[in-house]
């Protein structure tokens, strides 16, 4: 009877050194064949939590149970786990096809059955004609899919990435991701992935588990931590260019009044329906959000906040384009399509639409 897989469970994992705490009470699910991300800020504990999983760190309390099997009292040999570092860790004396197979060898997978499985994943990553070099022989990319071969010849149950991708070029990346994520939907396997990189986060995860600290702030999927987060900290972590911000308060009467640093009070009524309810925002500082991609040229709708600002700096990028303007002290992003026709000092009028609105407890970071 082949026994049914049931994903990654970890409840309440935590990891100390010393009085630091490096993992704070962290449990999550990752369902059979899904893909996890782990993304945070350096030291929020991301990697830690992968080396606790893989049995590599210890940690003073919490299970883990892969595939229904409870496994963190295991030696990491006994996990059936492969993980792809970020420096490759090649055996730099072997050639790619002993490196792939290293791992098979190691297991007493006989020479026919090892070379035939060797094969396979070559054609797989398209490294045939590479299994007679040396790492020292290949590019970075090439390094990095001899190091996926390794951990994808020996077929466990769960793999992990660390940071896999971060020592390569931009356009490389890319080329990896997409390749990472065509693997993944080939193999159907497990896996959870550590980066910092949103862009990564957004387009290989079918959730995103999001880390501050050695705490799980919120865990969904790319479209939820994205338009609903959490709070203030992961609104900002998976926003790029920075999310607009600008401190308000919610009169009795029902208006809202936007105090930016540095320029005049604005009053802005805002349709009841668009808002949390009263009772959470009155008597709150709070914190009016847009992402820089819903804001719009022109007076707009009733439903807008209207801001007229001058630009600072205009950055074509090719499809779109950034341009920052300056309100006060606050700086203000706006990602426009195209090539506009603005420079610096140019006044320009904003519409901040209410259907976008993120509104943010100031003291907290809570989202209202």
């Amino acid at each position: 009877m082949v026994e049914k897989a049931s994903g990654l469970k970890i409840h309440g994992l935590t990891r100390r050194v010393g009085a630091h705490t490096i993992l704070d009470d962290v449990t999550l699910e990752l369902d059979a064949g899904e893909m996890l991300i782990l993304v945070g800020p350096s030291g929020c504990g991301k990697s830690s939590l992968l080396g606790v999983i893989a049995g590599l760190q210890p940690h003073e309390a919490g299970e883990i149970h892969l595939d229904g099997r409870r496994i963190e009292h295991l030696s990491p040999r006994e996990r059936d786990i492969a993980m792809v570092f970020q420096n490759y860790a090649l055996y730099p004396h072997m050639s790619v096809a002993e490196n792939i197979g290293f791992g098979l060898e190691m297991q007493g997978w006989p020479r026919a059955r090892r070379d035939e499985r060797v094969q396979e994943v070559a054609r797989m990553l398209q490294l045939q004609s590479l299994l007679g070099r040396k790492p020292a022989q290949l590019s970075g990319g090439q390094r990095q899919r001899v190091a996926m071969g390794r951990a994808l010849a020996r077929q466990p149950r769960l793999f992990l990435f660390d940071e896999p991708l971060s020592n390569l070029d931009a356009q490389l990346r890319a080329e990896m991701r997409s390749e990472i994520k065509l693997l993944h939907q080939r193999l159907g396997r497990s896996a959870v992935y550590v980066t910092h990189d949103q862009t990564e986060a957004m387009t290989l995860g079918q959730r995103i588990a999001v880390l501050k600290a050695g705490q799980l702030q919120q865990l969904g999927t790319p479209q939820q931590v994205y338009q609903q987060p959490a709070n203030l900290f992961v609104a900002q972590f998976l926003s790029s260019p920075a999310m607009n911000l600008l401190p308000a308060r919610l009169e009795p009467e029902g208006e809202l009044t936007l105090q930016p640093r540095g320029a005049p009070r604005i009053s802005w009524r805002v349709p009841p329906a668009l808002l949390p309810p009263r009772p959470r925002l009155l008597g709150r500082p709070l914190l009016l959000g847009w992402r820089a991609e819903t804001l719009r040229a022109g007076q707009g709708s009733d439903t807008c906040l209207h801001l007229r600002a001058p630009v600072l700096l205009v950055e074509p990028t090719g499809v779109d384009s950034l341009v920052q303007l300056q309100l006060g002290e606050h700086r203000l992003h706006w990602r426009c399509a195209g090539w506009p026709d603005l420079k610096p000092g140019d006044a320009v009028d904003l519409c901040l639409p209410a259907q976008s609105l993120l509104v943010f407890d100031e003291e907290t970071g809570e989202r209202l």
